[in-house]
């Protein structure tokens, strides 16, 4: 049995990886999805305040109260940089890592420093507007499966935008967690995270490509479980 933590992306919740925790769970293994704050079925506790430093506490504080250790931490999208900070908090607790589709940030730098064009612009239009959130971009956007689309866009809601632009410094304590892996989602094309797979390569980390849409989790569970069940720390 392994204990999995799995952090979800920008507009996300605890929802997306409804099927993957199933899979999961059956199998054997500890399963937390944490739902950030301000987002899924915490979206009533939005305020301008939330930042990348607050989504962090919530999940170093999971792993603290819940008394976790030897995880498989697991973060898709902006999840990579909120288990980037959480590394340099409970490295010590992690077996694991694996960054899905995820951004892989240096020291010093926020998520819009990594992201696309599109992305970025979209981010500073908002603040041009006074704007605290970002609206979600549609599942269609991230090449999500057509079956699925309409599921993921009626759940993700808008996000708070300083999770965008809080820069995070840290020491690179995940590359001191012995087992690294990166998952590109191969189906969906995007300069940033071609970056990071060629970053994390560079590191050593375990790469895998998938053929599919940038949310792994729900176009192929299954291959994602197999994957995480490979590199999972051994007891």
């Amino acid at each position: 049995m392994a204990t999995f933590v799995l952090v979800h992306g920008a507009w996300h919740g605890a929802w997306c990886w409804r099927r993957v925790t199933r899979l999961l769970t059956t199998h054997g293994h500890e399963v937390f999805a944490p739902t950030l704050t301000g987002v899924g079925e915490r979206a009533h506790l939005l305020t301008p305040a939330i930042d990348l430093r607050t989504h962090i506490t919530d999940v170093a504080n999971l792993m603290k109260w819940e008394r976790l250790d030897r995880v498989v931490l697991v973060g898709h999208s902006y999840g990579g940089m909120v288990a980037t900070g959480v590394a340099e908090e409970m490295g010590g607790a992690i077996g694991s890592i694996a960054f899905l589709d995820a951004f892989y940030p240096d020291s010093g730098q926020s998520l819009a420093d990594q992201a696309i064009k599109i992305t970025r612009d979209g981010i500073e239009a908002a603040e041009r507007k006074g704007d605290t959130v970002l609206p979600p971009r549609p599942a269609a956007a991230f090449h999500v499966n057509e079956k699925d689309r309409a599921w993921v866009d009626a759940l993700c809601v808008p996000h708070p935008i300083r999770c965008f632009t809080q820069k995070l410094t840290h020491t690179g304590a995940r590359e001191r967690i012995a087992n690294r892996t990166y998952v590109r989602a191969a189906g969906y094309p995007n300069e940033g995270f071609d970056a990071a797979r060629a970053k994390a390569q560079a590191n050593d980390w375990r790469i895998y490509d998938v053929p599919c849409g940038h949310d792994v989790m729900v176009d192929l569970p299954d291959a994602l479980v197999k994957i995480l069940e490979e590199v999972a720390p051994a007891r």
